[in-house]
């Protein structure tokens, strides 16, 4: 299936998308497949400074500062977005490091320009860069509440709690406009079927008149990232989003909404933000958190040189500390996605983060057990065309 996204500022194109990669347009917009390192300067508001080709790419651009035009060719990037119309929105994993079998993306790409996320690599999927392609060049999911339905009512689903956001950000900026989200969570509300929400956004708040009467049934929890109070540091690890203040204000208002509410100390980056854990911790329990964890530092495939670029631009001096320390959790690599020890790393360093994490969890009495969502008041919804009952 040959697909072709053309996009523009300010203006969304409709498409189809299949199983086959979608290869988009976005070299007409004549930006940069890729910046040398030396002459990446930070964009304002974008976590990555370069653009380098997708794995699956069989060229790659490079891109060669010759003194002109510098300051234009920098300038402020908007954020485009393309629409597509999902077959299917509910996603399926076996992994035994995750707490969930099911899982929903509103959006692929995120906006919030995280330079750390792990699921930039996804974007190569779709023949973009994970670089600022990532941040840059979204994907909407327009339509998706109505397929979801359509696979809730399919008489084969068995419920099971859907995490909302276990890739990108459900409630990331172009969120505000979209709705996605919002429409997914009302067909799960309607449904009474559990959904466990993973976000850096006080957007969440938005919803509290949907997640409210859902955490009486028992049927919501949401859990906040929050892997730095350090306003700076936050600004240049996740440049678009929310405030660390703001976030702990969330926690503290969805837990006045009676809805259970954790944070998520992810990633651990040694030397940048682990000397942080206690102090969140203590900050997220006095807001109403029952529930904490964390994830060490994961750079795959094409993350690693990403963040390392993010190193170079924002703490050189550190660069070379860092990622010794993060070989030293992974075994001498970059990276190692063996199941069991991928989310917390292993070696002494990892060892001493995981000890201080759970004396900091017992010292703010947090909750050993996770809050369990119910499975029992499901309700199909009716497919289409299907005859109501009277009974």
């Amino acid at each position: 299936m040959n697909v072709s996204a053309h996009f523009s500022p300010q203006r969304s194109t409709s498409v189809p998308v299949g199983r086959a990669r979608l290869y988009a347009t976005f070299n007409e917009l004549g930006l940069p497949t890729r910046d040398s390192r030396a002459g990446a300067k930070p964009l304002r508001g974008r976590g990555s400074a370069v653009n380098p080709a997708g794995r699956y790419e069989r060229h790659e651009r490079i891109r060669e500062d010759d003194g002109w035009d510098a300051a234009e060719e920098r300038a402020a990037i908007q954020t485009e977005v393309v629409e597509e119309r999902p077959r299917t929105v509910i996603t399926r994993n076996d992994s035994p490091d995750l707490s969930f079998d099911l899982s929903i993306n509103p959006y692929r790409g995120c906006e919030h320009g995280c330079s750390y996320c792990y699921a930039r690599p996804s974007h190569a999927n779709m023949g973009l860069s994970p670089g600022l392609d990532f941040e840059t060049k979204l994907f909407a999911k327009v339509g998706a509440a109505e397929v979801l339905r359509r696979e809730l009512a399919t008489p084969r689903y068995e419920p099971k709690v859907i995490a909302l956001g276990a890739n990108t950000d459900p409630y990331q900026p172009i969120e505000r406009t979209r709705s996605i989200t919002r429409s997914i969570l009302e067909v799960l509300a309607s449904a009474c079927h559990p959904v466990a929400i993973v976000t850096k956004s006080a957007l969440v708040l938005r919803d509290l008149d949907i997640l409210a009467p859902m955490a009486a049934k028992g049927l919501v929890k949401v859990a906040v990232s929050l892997p730095t109070l350090d306003p700076d540091l936050a600004r240049r690890m996740e440049p678009r989003a929310s405030t660390p203040e703001r976030r702990l204000h969330a926690v503290a208002e969805l837990t006045r909404a009676g809805i259970p509410t954790g944070v998520m100390v992810a990633p651990v980056i040694p030397a940048i933000n682990d000397a942080e854990i206690e102090t969140i911790l203590t900050r997220a329990s006095a807001a109403g958190a029952v529930e904490a964890g964390y994830v060490m530092l994961r750079l795959p495939l094409e993350v690693r040189d990403l963040f390392e670029d993010w190193l170079v631009r924002h703490y050189p001096d550190r660069r070379r500390h860092v990622m010794t320390l993060v070989a030293s959790t992974r075994g001498g690599k970059a990276y190692d996605a063996t199941f069991g020890t991928r989310m917390t790393g292993n070696g002494p360093f990892a060892w001493m983060i995981g000890r201080r994490f759970e004396a900091a969890l017992t010292r703010n009495d947090f909750g050993v057990e996770r809050v369990k969502l119910r499975t029992d008041l499901f309700r199909r919804p009716q497919a289409e065309g299907q005859q109501l009952s009277l009974f």
